[in-house]
């Protein structure tokens, strides 16, 4: 089964963003991917689609809230959402009552009018690494839920469906409705619970419930770029409904593991390099480590300081949804030498004093503390 990426993750917002940081996430990723800027990039003319119909989505309130309940499922068949949820209104649209039986019916028993009760979603976690982050990977995980009972093939009847009749409370709806003064309560049936179905001879092995509970295995394709803390949603993995009702859905939670070398930001890696003063000082060249497994050179020129960075093009992480991937920074660290023997301490000692004679040797010491000799002059005078 395909798995679906949400669309705020395409736009790098989490679900609580406002409609403005939804707009300004928008903006800065349609510029990064317009075709304009990256021509004959079919990864980027894909992404950009990707992009816009997220946005196309999500600036939409109405749209935005029916993604929230029922994810890509909402937009599905002609952008009608369960239950043909049509935002166009109109003619042959949704009325205001029927909208809001469909955005809030789960509240009072259930969705539209003879829709079957589903079964609970169902959530899982998984934790990566950072490698099978930025290749993609393929994760067998075992998930305790409720299926179908095998005996009653999901009827909850000992006869099976012959042993099935449609509730005589409710007619199959499922739900009753109450006059309270002006307004009409819906509330699922107290007969059938819901199902719109009644059982005659229960099944023994699932008591008339039509699931059992039971650990299966279900896979999940990760795909590469994905971000620590994205929810993946797999459409009908989740509890099987009661009496052979529909199933649920699997929201799986995808944890990253932290790095020993490298950390992530979006598509960029950086990678700390801790020099000794000789070699920042003289220059030196080093070799790194890159994610994808190989590795790169680097020339660190003489007189580096602490917190250059480098920057090595393409050797970032991957981009999700696109062959494209980020960049790579070398963050530079020099590492003040610590337990010197006799000799060490007398060279020194002695490029110390030399040092001392030579301003441009240490131009930002120099500054520094020529401007704290003007300060306290300042103050005395």
């Amino acid at each position: 089964m395909a798995t679906q990426v949400d669309y705020y993750e395409i736009l790098e917002v989490t679900q609580t963003a406002s409609a403005d940081e939804i707009k300004k996430a928008y903006r800065r990723m349609a510029m990064k991917y317009h075709p304009d800027r990256n021509p004959g990039d079919a990864a980027a003319e894909e992404k950009f689609k990707d992009v816009n119909h997220a946005y196309d989505i999500l600036k939409d309130e109405n749209k935005r809230a029916a993604y929230d309940r029922y994810g890509h499922a909402a937009f599905e068949g002609g952008g009608a959402g369960p239950g043909g949820f049509d935002f166009g209104g109109g003619a042959g649209g949704a009325g205001l009552g029927d909208i809001f039986e469909q955005m809030f019916g789960d509240m009072m028993g259930g969705g539209r009018r003879g829709s079957p009760r589903a079964g609970n979603d169902v959530q899982a976690h998984v934790v990566i690494t950072l490698e099978e982050a930025f290749t993609g990977v393929k994760k067998d995980l075992p998930v305790i839920t409720r299926v179908s009972c095998e005996s009653c093939e999901g009827t909850g009847s000992q006869n099976g469906a012959a042993g099935v009749d449609v509730c005589p409370s409710c007619h199959g709806a499922g739900k009753v409705r109450a006059a309270q003064g002006f307004f009409v309560v819906e509330r699922p049936c107290p007969t059938c619970h819901g199902a719109g179905k009644t059982v005659k001879n229960p099944c023994g092995a699932c008591h008339g419930q039509g699931t059992v509970e039971k650990e299966r295995i279900v896979s999940v394709q990760i795909p590469a770029g994905i971000e620590d803390g994205t929810r993946i949603r797999m459409t009908g993995e989740g509890e099987s409904g009661p009496q052979g009702t529909p199933p649920g859905d699997l929201y799986i939670q995808v944890s990253v593991k932290e790095h020993s070398i490298f950390q992530r930001d979006g598509a960029n890696i950086f990678c700390r390099v801790p020099l000794r003063m000789g070699q920042a000082a003289l220059g030196t060249e080093v070799e790194v480590p890159v994610i994808d497994g190989n590795r790169a050179k680097v020339k660190i020129p003489a007189g580096t300081q602490t917190g250059n960075n480098f920057r090595l093009r393409g050797k970032g992480f991957s981009v999700l949804r696109s062959g494209a991937r980020g960049d790579m920074y070398v963050q530079v660290s020099v590492e003040t030498p610590q337990h010197l023997n006799k000799r060490q301490r007398e060279l020194l000692e002695e490029f110390e004093k030399e040092a001392g004679e030579n301003i441009k040797s240490s131009p930002e010491h120099t500054g520094f503390f020529a401007r704290v000799k003007d300060f306290f002059e300042g103050k005395a005078n």
